[in-house]
């Protein structure tokens, strides 16, 4: 669609008009679609980022208890005891 030409001689006048004509077009191509799935992405980089973090200190928490029960074991080692 061809925007048409509105011209009022005022320069401030024109320049909000030009200003709205190229948003107006920049809506009805779906140009703005793009800045929308960017947001989109960025939110499931955060999800999957706070889904890692959770992992990750599960996994540490295991293999923290794991180590210190190894810890324990060694430092009683003796004929008698086992682990």
């Amino acid at each position: 669609m061809k925007a048409r030409n509105f011209f009022t001689g005022v320069p401030a006048v024109d320049l909000l008009v030009t200003f709205f004509q190229g948003r107006v077009q920049r809506v009805r191509s779906g140009e703005l679609d793009r800045g929308a799935s960017a947001v989109e992405w960025v939110i499931i980089s955060a999800v999957v980022v706070a889904i890692v973090g959770v992992v990750a200190a599960i996994i540490n928490t295991a293999l923290s208890d794991g180590a210190n029960k190894v810890g324990d074991c060694i430092k009683g080692a003796s004929a008698s005891k086992t682990c």
